[in-house]
């Protein structure tokens, strides 16, 4: 999210960036930006020394395994299934139409506080959330995070089953909004070419006459109507 260098006192700011960027594509940018990473999140001590300890160890994570598996397990693990997804309303929406008001809502927030998307960058991406909240004073900034706790929270506990050192980064945001980190029971998912399955076109079936791709279609003989050039005119309709 680009910002316009909106001045902020607020205790956990440095935190919000922090963890938002923690959860951004783990590029060489990001790597070579953890110790920084690291360092702000100390030097703010908004969190507690255990969940600090936590992120200290994904950090560590971060920067002493190969690039290529960095960047393919969190491709996995984010972009690969619905229950950890960091775009929120595919939580609450799926593809549903009503995704789309909640987005523009959601932008119509960013722009009364002085903020813009970067092209491409869509509201609802937790990473964007989280730079959002980092701009407002910490009573707002845990009051707005705490309207998706329940998302959160359900992300927390997919990372949880997954056993991914990311879901440390979930637990804290819980905790910034004020909410206990405490996983939730998480619906099975649908297998992957399960989800991804095109729909046949049409259903690949009619209930007027039509049969399953692969089977005979009944064809009916319609009798057209006589015209004075072609009186005993008749053909073939499918």
């Amino acid at each position: 999210m680009a910002l316009f260098n909106k001045p902020t006192a607020a205790p956990m700011a440095h935190t919000l960036r922090v963890l938002a960027r923690l959860l951004a594509y783990p590029d060489a940018e990001l790597r070579a930006h953890l110790d920084a990473m690291q360092g702000a999140l100390h030097a703010e001590a908004a969190l507690d020394a255990a969940r600090l300890a936590e992120i200290d160890a994904l950090i560590a994570h971060l920067a002493v395994s190969p690039p290529l598996d960095i960047e393919a397990g969190y491709v996995d693990l984010f972009d690969r299934g619905r229950a950890t997804a960091l775009h929120l309303f595919e939580h609450v929406h799926g593809d549903s139409r009503d995704r789309g008001p909640a987005m523009v809502d959601l932008t119509q927030t960013y722009a009364q506080a002085g903020l813009r998307l970067r092209p491409g960058e869509l509201p609802d991406h937790l990473t964007v959330v989280l730079e959002y909240a980092s701009t407002q004073p910490p009573a707002q900034a845990a009051a707005f995070l705490a309207e998706f706790a329940h998302i959160t929270r359900s992300i927390f506990s997919a990372l949880l089953e997954r056993r991914s050192p990311y879901a440390c980064v979930l637990a804290a945001v819980l905790e910034l909004a004020g909410e206990k980190a405490q996983p939730v029971p998480i619906a099975p998912e649908p297998a992957l070419d399960e989800a991804w399955e095109e729909p046949l076109a049409f259903g690949g079936c009619s209930t007027e006459g039509q049969a399953a791709p692969g089977t005979p279609q009944p064809v009916r003989i319609v009798r057209r109507a006589a015209t004075p050039s072609n009186p005993h005119a008749q053909g073939a309709s499918a």
